[in-house]
Parts: C-alpha cells; sequence; structure tokens
C-alpha cells in the first residue's frame, strides 16, 4: 500500500462542506478538553499522520537498538566519572546523580524525536527527551478525536485506522518504577508535579482523569506547594507516595535550590520520583554526541554501532579538540565556523526551541557569536538533518487549504527499552517545536487498505 494514495484519498473526501464539519467538530472537543497552548488550539489541521504497520515496527525496532546504545552509555557513565564528563552536567547536577533512585531504569518515561521519511528510507533521531518527555495523553486524545470526524465515515469503508496509545505505557513505568522502589505491590498516591500557570496543565488533567478511571488516587502539585514533614511529602492535604514529575529538575532547583521540599523528599528516601535525577545524563544534548563520538565506538556492539552511524546525526561537544567527520581529522572548532551550513548548534540543556542556532539561518557573524558562547557554556553542534514534509488539509478563513508542513515522528518509550505510541509536530519553520509558538501537535495512526 502506498501511503500517497491513501492521504490523496482522505483530502478528495474533504470537500469544503466537508472540512467546515471536521472543523467544527474538532475545535468543539479541543475547546470541552481545554487542548490549548494559551490561544492556539494543541492541533490546527484536518488529517493524522499515517504510517504503516510495516514502517512503525521499522521505527521501533531501530529505537529498541538505539535504546540498548543509551543503556550502555548510561551505565558507562554511571560507573566512571571521567567518561561521564562527556555529557557535561554540572557541579549541583553531579551532585544529585549519585543519588540511586531505588530502581533500574534512568528513565522509566522517555521520548525519542525523530525526522522519518519511509519513501526515501530516512530515519534520524535529533534528541532523546529523557526526562519529561510530553505528549503521550494528547496524542491519544487526538487519536480518539480524529476517529470521530465526519470525514471517517467514508475513509474508514475503504482504510484500517488502529491508533497507537501512550498512556498505558506511562502508566506501568510509573508503577513498575513505584514497585520497585517500594519493594512491595500496591497502588500508591500519585502527585503530578509541576508549576501550574505552565502550558500543558491540560495535559496533567487528561492523565489525573485516566488514572483515576484506574482506581489510582491522583492529584496535581504545584512545586511551591508542597510540604516535606515527618518523612513523608505532601500535596493538597494528604501524603504523596510517587511523584510523576513533570518538572524540570533544573528550575526545580533554580527556583528552590537543593533543600526544595521534594528534592529532599527523594533524597531522604521518603518519596519515590519519576523520572529520578539520574534522568539528567542522558536528557543531556550530549547523550548523542556520546554514542556518535569515534572514541566511545568500543562501548557499543557492531549492531549497535551500525544503526548509531545510520540514525544518529554527527553530534559532539562544542570544545577545542580534533574529531573525525567523515572519515577526516579535523579541527572542530574551525571546522563548524567554516562550515556554518551544515549544522546547528543547540544548549546541552534547554527545551521548547530555546538554545537552538540554524547554521543555514544565521549570518556569518551570528554564527560566530554562537560558537564562542558554545564553548563558555555547554553545547553540542549536530549535523543538518533533512526535514520531510507532507501535505496536511486545514481551515483557513473559512476555505480548506492543503499545504505541506515539515514533520517528525516522536516514539514514546517506557522503561527504557520499548516504544508505545508515537505523537508527530508540525511546522512550516525548520524548528518544529508547539511550545516555542509555532506548528501543531499531531498523532500517528497505523493504516492498512481494507
Amino acid at each position: 500500500m502506498r501511503l500517497h494514495d491513501a492521504i490523496q484519498t482522505y483530502h478528495d473526501l474533504l470537500t469544503d462542506e466537508v472540512a467546515a464539519e471536521c472543523q467544527a467538530a474538532l475545535d468543539l472537543q479541543l475547546r470541552a478538553h481545554g487542548l490549548f497552548f494559551g490561544d492556539r488550539p494543541l492541533c490546527t489541521v484536518l488529517r493524522p499522520r499515517f504510517l504503516t504497520p510495516e514502517q512503525f515496527r521499522f521505527l521501533s525496532d531501530r529505537s529498541r537498538l538505539l535504546l540498548r546504545a543509551f543503556e550502555r552509555a548510561y551505565r558507562a557513565a554511571i560507573s566512571d566519572k571521567a567518561f561521564r564528563a562527556q555529557f557535561g552536567l554540572m557541579e549541583w547536577e553531579e551532585e544529585l546523580v549519585q543519588h540511586d533512585p531505588g530502581f533500574r531504569a534512568p528513565s522509566p518515561t522517555s521520548r525519542l524525536d525523530a525526522f522519518f521519511d519511509p519513501e526515501a528510507g530516512l530515519l534520524r533521531y535529533s534528541e532523546y527527551n529523557a526526562e519529561t518527555p510530553a505528549a503521550a495523553a494528547y496524542s491519544d486524545l487526538l487519536a480518539e478525536l480524529f476517529l470521530t470526524l465526519p470525514v471517517m465515515r467514508e475513509f474508514l469503508r475503504h482504510y484500517e485506522l488502529r491508533p497507537l496509545p501512550a498512556r498505558h505505557g506511562v502508566l506501568h513505568a510509573l508503577l513498575d518504577a513505584y514497585q520497585q522502589w517500594a519493594g512491595r505491590r500496591e497502588l500508591p498516591r500519585i502527585a503530578i508535579l509541576d508549576w501550574k500557570e505552565v502550558p500543558t496543565y491540560s495535559e496533567f488533567v487528561l492523565f489525573r482523569e485516566y488514572f483515576a478511571d484506574r482506581g489510582i488516587d491522583c492529584v496535581i502539585a504545584d512545586p511551591r506547594e508542597v510540604e516535606y514533614a515527618g518523612h513523608r511529602l505532601w500535596a493538597d492535604g494528604a501524603p504523596v507516595d510517587l511523584v510523576y514529575k513533570r518538572v524540570l529538575i533544573s528550575e526545580l532547583v533554580d527556583r528552590g535550590g537543593l533543600d526544595h521540599p521534594v528534592v529532599q523528599a527523594v533524597r531522604n528516601g521518603a518519596v519515590c520520583m519519576v523520572n529520578p535525577f539520574r534522568c539528567k545524563i542522558l536528557h543531556k544534548k550530549a547523550s548523542l554526541a556520546v554514542l556518535s563520538d569515534e572514541r566511545n565506538a568500543p562501548l557499543f556492539t557492531p549492531e549497535e554501532r551500525k544503526a548509531i552511524d545510520a540514525h544518529i546525526p554527527w553530534t559532539r561537544l562544542v570544545e577545542e579538540r580534533h574529531v573525525t567527520y567523515q572519515g577526516q581529522s579535523v579541527d572542530l572548532i574551525p571546522f563548524i565556523l567554516e562550515s556554518r551550513e551544515q549544522f546547528v548548534l543547540k544548549s546541552n540543556d534547554e527545551y521548547g526551541g530555546k538554545g537552538i542556532t540554524l547554521g543555514w539561518e544565521t549570518d556569518g557573524a551570528g554564527w560566530e557569536r554562537a560558537v564562542q558562547q558554545g564553548l563558555a557554556e555547554p553545547t553540542v553542534v549536530q549535523e543538518r538533518v533533512m526535514i520531510p514534509s507532507e501535505p496536511f488539509p486545514s481551515m483557513v478563513d473559512g476555505s480548506l487549504a492543503i499545504f505541506d508542513r515539515m514533520l517528525d515522528v516522536d516514539p514514546f518509550v517506557s522503561q527504557g527499552s520499548y516504544v508505545e505510541g508515537a505523537v508527530t509536530r508540525l511546522s512550516t519553520a525548520a524548528l518544529l517545536n508547539v511550545t516555542a509558538g509555532g506548528g501543531s501537535t499531531n498523532t500517528t495512526l497505523l493504516i492498512e487498505r481494507r
């Protein structure tokens, strides 16, 4: 089956009238669930992203192979401080990663961010969100909403669609980590922890409802409103057993210091936290540099090295050294200064599109300033990845418009080892990040011809 044919069939069914009906139905449900980033709807298109079962199996299999490599890098980092230096941890992070979380996986719930063009044979992973992966609940709900749109009445006569749910993977990862930590099988009281003003708050509500439907007591808690007393962490007037941490550790420490109640409770073994402090190791952008650096090749199996070469863009920490690029030894800083069209600079620990400089969209002077800044603060340089695009329909000024949007696919990872579902992000700009102010969140559905 050719995806192009299925996409064309879907778009042919979207007359202006049907598209208007779909938009009205989508808007109604998005508002009912509060799925907006400020005033912008979470999803701005009228078609989900389609993958065939074979394509998703390939994505899952390659992800699993690379996750094995990340696991090897993590274990080496935990056991060897000199090796760990390659990840660019800050001094206070070095202190926190000494804490054993009480369970094996450094990131029980995580997300890989990838660019996947099946027809071109392209699969490149640009980042590993190993700390606070978002959008699992959004993706699940969008799948439900898309399947109820009016256009589906006719489309489903010709094609079978299957959602790729992700929330259950998050739940199993949380409960598995808690049971390892507690040493017993029981349902914990969960606190979803983040600032109440964050734009993703609506997803916390979706998770709270999902947990409650399964008999799990859950509260959404702001880090400024929790207390540590009597060797227990308290939120909303009751003790918490498990923190589902959506707040960034760097923000928590920046605002509350290492004596913040949550930090104290976790370090004293009073509460289980997912993801734990040690997630910072793989969450660093430098984790991709560790995988792709020729110095570390002996750490990985031949199969893993082959997958790294095929799917991880060439990435290095910005520092004064000689490196190997396409088989040639180069002086890193002069090389990237001369080759800005080929590279992007990324702050080692930022999110939401912050701290990113695209060389091909920056003039020479601006690029030189960014490189010098990268030498002063932990930064990685990464080879440019060609971003695939697909046509997506949307309503513009009351009429149907179909135009190409750049897109990625971001598989959710459970317990650090396997894929459960995938979200897709769309944009008309090269920086695909919804919270940065542009683009759209979308879901990924499997498709087969009936």
